[in-house]
């Protein structure tokens, strides 16, 4: 089942125990012949570390017998052939296991980032980059060091505690039997602590997250902070959350305050068991001194391994944790769905379409416009009217809450990204250039893409700006840095080379000057010639140089035709066009 992380309604889900463990073999399954590899030398390691109590248990009971100095010479060269040969053996496997863990490590990242990649926008938008960043770099490190360390210690140290318990229930099987029952408190004491944890850890995860988001948020819009005076806001922000932080990490501490200590002091029990009930046996004759010895040096050599499947169980339920919000990523909501069939023609219908977000009022009520192929069509109205909502909607983005939006008959929302990008694109004010030349940015959007195809494409958004190695040029913070509207004219490019038949274009040519907007919407209207372009503006001319104008107010569309028409007709659109030429 999965589960959404405790007090953050938007975050990205957290994949439940099922999903988990699913994963985790799959995981398995992929190394399972080199894990069969690691488990049998730890079985042989194991084996070989069990000599050493037994043997000393028998040199003492022969030194008590009158043995020579040979015979216990004998017997002390094979612990030592033992240990060796344990610490060999042991060695071994866990660079195996290292190796193992390094590879899964690597498969689980790559996982992440193919479905960090799928994930639709909306989704990432509602959740916050904070929490998509935290699962990608602190959860996922987590995982790593699960799967590498973790891991294979706590399969080693249960490995050694089974093999001492046989061995103290094979030398005395009602000594052996005292020595375990004194483990007991381990069991409740681990009991207690399992049964809280994961809720304690997740919660924290869920905290860490939204820190990140709100100083992420904050550090972005700095700029506008000070320029409005919105420190104080923001500080509080952010004293809420680290506060909700601390909260979250001071419950996982008592867990561990509790559980640790009660498991040093059970450590001692079994031992104390066996000397209190071996000394009256062994008075008696019915167990030898070397016998009570074995059993105790035994028992008291299960501090180790337990130390090991303790400490790593505190571990592994952090790592089991942040294993569960990497995995959520896989269960987080597609937009598309695939198998919704094939479009039959390229005209976008819009019908009744109701939509509000995340269960609020509605913001857009009763749409109505079809969008025939091949035409341009303006959007404008005033700030708030839904003319960005209508566009997600139109792109596939998000659903309406009711009614339908339509492309050659077809749910628009249903498509499969690779079928979505066929059909439609959108391109907002917001941009990315990627670490890498001007080439590769430029391939994102069309992989087999030539050099002159991507030459014809910055000359067909009216690319101007000669850069020192031309395509070769290296972008982002090391190499050249691209203003707002170069930046902007590369996102424009990348449509161009997508080649999609509707285009969305929701203030995309904002950030440009008046002049280099007029010359980018003069060329892509070349390019695009013959294909459908959706404009949202709040620069009029484009509605001008459009076959058809839709005015949205408060959520309506309350007229649609021509420039001309609607300047005629005297209505909202008029009246914003004789604003703008004031």
């Amino acid at each position: 089942m999965t589960t959404a992380p405790t007090g953050a309604a938007h975050q990205l889900p957290v994949a439940g125990v099922p999903e988990v463990r699913r994963a985790a073999r799959e995981l398995i399954r992929q190394d399972r012949r080199a894990l069969a590899g690691v488990m049998a030398l730890n079985v042989l390691a194991a084996a070989a570390g069990l000599a050493g109590p037994a043997l000393l248990g028998r040199i003492i009971d022969r030194v008590g017998a009158g043995a020579g100095a040979a015979a216990v010479d004998r017997l002390a060269l094979a612990v030592l052939v033992c240990a060796l040969l344990q610490l060999l053996l042991t060695r071994q496997a866990r660079y195996l296991g290292h190796r193992i863990g390094e590879r899964t490590s690597a498969r689980v990242r790559e996982r992440f980032v193919e479905r960090a990649l799928d994930l639709p926008p909306t989704v990432v938008e509602r959740a916050g980059t904070g929490d998509l960043t935290a699962r990608g770099t602190t959860d996922v490190a987590e995982v790593g060091t699960m799967l590498r360390d973790s891991a294979p210690r706590v399969f080693i140290a249960v490995l050694e505690v089974l093999f001492i318990l046989g061995a103290v229930l094979l030398i005395n099987p009602l000594l052996g039997a005292c020595g375990a029952l004194g483990l007991s408190g381990i069991w409740f004491g681990t009991r207690w602590y399992l049964r809280r944890a994961r809720t304690a850890y997740l919660t924290e995860g869920a905290a860490n997250s939204a820190v990140a988001e709100v100083l992420a948020a904050t550090a972005a819009g700095a700029r506008t902070v000070e320029a409005l005076g919105l420190q104080q806001r923001r500080t509080a922000a952010a004293e809420t959350v680290i506060a909700t932080a601390r909260r979250a990490r001071l419950r996982t501490l008592y867990l561990r305050s509790v559980f640790f200590p009660v498991i040093d002091a059970s450590y001692l029990v079994p031992v104390a068991i066996v000397l209190l009930i071996g000394g009256p046996l062994h008075a008696h004759g019915v167990l030898s001194l070397g016998a009570v010895v074995a059993t105790a040096m035994y028992l008291r050599r299960l501090a180790d391994p337990l130390d090991v499947v303790l400490l790593q169980v505190e571990q592994l339920q952090s790592s089991g944790a942040s294993f569960a919000r990497v995995e959520g990523i896989g269960t987080a909501p597609r937009t598309g769905t695939g198998g919704a069939g094939t479009p039959v023609d390229d005209r976008i219908e819009v019908t009744g379409v109701r939509y509000g977000y995340d269960g609020g009022p509605d913001v857009l009520h009763g749409v109505e416009l079809t969008v025939r192929p091949g035409e341009r069509l303006a959007v404008v109205g005033p700030s708030g009217s839904g003319k960005s909502t209508l566009s997600r909607l139109l792109a596939g983005m998000d659903r309406p809450r009711a009614g339908s939006v339509t492309v050659g008959g077809v749910p628009i929302a249903d498509l499969d990204p690779e079928a979505l990008r066929r059909q439609v694109v959108l391109v907002t004010q917001e941009h990315h250039v990627f670490l890498g030349t001007l080439r590769d940015n430029l391939r994102i959007a069309a992989p087999e893409a030539g050099d002159d195809d991507l030459l014809a494409a910055l000359d067909a958004v009216g690319w101007a700006h000669p850069l020192p190695d031309g395509l070769d040029t290296e972008l982002g913070p090391a190499g050249h840095r691209l203003d707002g509207a170069q930046s902007q004219q590369l996102a424009l490019a990348r449509v161009v080379l997508a080649d999609p038949h509707t285009l969305i274009l929701d203030e995309a040519t904002a950030l440009l000057d008046p002049t280099a907007a007029r010359a980018t919407e003069r060329a892509l209207a070349a390019v695009l010639e013959g294909r459908t372009v959706i404009a949202v503006a709040h620069r009029l001319h484009t509605a001008h140089d459009a076959d058809r104008v839709a005015v949205m107010e408060d959520g309506r569309l309350t007229e649609l035709g021509s420039h001309h028409e609607l300047v005629a007709a005297g209505g909202p659109y008029a009246a914003l066009w004789r604003s703008w030429q004031q």
